[in-house]
């Protein structure tokens, strides 16, 4: 638990340089191992789903089988990350109130100083960087935006998963609000885990600590002077007396486990309290139907009119048809709410499109998002085979409006 002092002989004692400390433990090495897999699994199958459109997009999908498969990916790998998180912090009251190791991931004044000392450093007003101790500010900085970025993205992803129930409660602006966070949210987080933490843990110094659980002696003057000086001084954290820790263990438990048990549920109400439209549809039965060999009469049906047309508007044009298909398609999405920014109301909205470009381009259906999107499949407003055909055809002529 604590920075103990390992592989040590007593003839190697002044080899300084040679000393090396536990930093982390194994069950904060592999709980950092199971986020970081959830964490990239999230990222690859939800950044996606943000940008269809992308041609790097549709190679993902395709990959992972298609969007629904993708979806199952993303929500499986939703629930480990909620679980992990769970344990971290059944995790970190352990360590603090049972075994009383102090809080040393909590920002503190002496933080800001560091960030002053450390901006003299790099301006060359000062000669060695700030006296940090075991977490300095920017550490702490990178952990509270995950804290801060997991605690957002369970919320909005339960609106998401959940737009049904929420919406009895919340208005419905609340599900394309949700998603907006969501997505850029994610954008957030992998830009950061890219630019931030990839750069100063991997590139500007290799720091194996979180996997090996190891640190030297030498990497602990230059990053954490001030823990390591606690260390050798004897007044760094020991542990308490194993009768006082068997005292907390039996009010902790009972506590941790009455605690995990309403997570637990909350977590299984999140994933099954409704079913949506964006769900894998069941394979249809494949035996065969009986067909008898007589047909039974029918009586001749009476001959329908078919409405007409207002003067002056064509069948397969704008006003004709396709206003009214695309109302029933995608009104839910495309509508009053314009996820995307895409509004299908009118002609000329539908032209102008939303965030990913005009919905559609007269003359040129490769252009438009709305073919694109719809050729992809399991969008929430598919259109049949003969209907994308319909306005794939509609578009090359033209896409006339009336």
């Amino acid at each position: 638990m604590d920075n103990q002092l390992i592989g040590q002989q007593p003839e190697d004692q002044e080899n300084q340089a040679g000393r090396v400390f536990i930093r982390f433990d194994q069950v904060q090495r592999v709980s950092h191992l199971v986020m970081l897999i959830s964490f990239s699994l999230l990222a690859i199958t939800g950044l996606p789903q943000r940008f269809p459109t992308s041609p790097i997009s549709q190679a993902v999908l395709n990959a992972f089988g298609g969007i629904e498969s993708a979806r199952q990916v993303h929500h499986i790998n939703a629930v480990i990350l909620g679980a992990v998180s769970l344990f971290h912090v059944l995790d970190i009251a352990y360590r603090v109130y049972v075994l009383r190791i102090p809080i040393t991931i909590m920002p503190v004044v002496e933080d800001f100083k560091h960030l002053y000392q450390d901006v003299l450093y790099y301006l060359g007003f000062q000669k060695r960087k700030a006296y940090y101790g075991r977490y300095n500010y920017a550490e702490k900085v990178e952990y509270f935006a995950v804290v801060w970025g997991i605690i957002l993205m369970g919320i909005t992803g339960f609106l998401m998963w959940n737009p049904i129930a929420s919406t009895r409660y919340l208005p419905g602006q609340i599900i394309p609000a949700a998603k907006e966070a969501h997505g850029m949210e994610a954008i957030l987080a992998v830009l950061a885990l890219i630019v931030w933490h990839f750069y100063n843990v991997h590139l500007k110094h290799f720091n194996k600590s979180i996997f090996t659980g190891k640190i030297t002696r030498e990497e602990m003057e230059d990053e954490h002077p001030g823990e390591l000086d606690q260390i050798e001084s004897g007044e760094d954290w020991q542990s308490p007396p194993k009768e006082l820790v068997q005292k907390r263990r039996k009010v902790y438990i009972p506590m941790a486990a009455v605690f995990s048990l309403v997570f637990g549920f909350g977590l299984f109400k999140f994933v099954t309290l409704e079913t949506t439209a964006i769900s894998t549809v069941p394979k249809a039965e494949t035996a065969e139907v009986f067909v008898p060999l007589t047909p039974t009469p029918r009586p001749t049906p009476l001959p329908t009119e078919t409405p007409e047309l207002k003067e002056g508007v064509a069948e397969e044009s704008w006003e004709g048809k396709y206003s009214a298909l695309f109302r029933n398609r995608c009104g839910s999405c495309h509508g009053i709410t314009s996820v995307g920014g895409l509004s299908l109301d009118t002609y000329q909205q539908a032209l102008a499109g939303g965030d990913n470009g005009p919905a559609v381009v007269p003359g040129d259906p490769d252009a438009s998002v709305l073919v694109l999107v719809q050729a992809t499949g399991g969008h929430p407003g598919q259109l049949t085979i003969d209907e994308l055909n319909q306005v794939i055809e509609w578009i090359s002529s033209g896409a006339p409006e009336r």
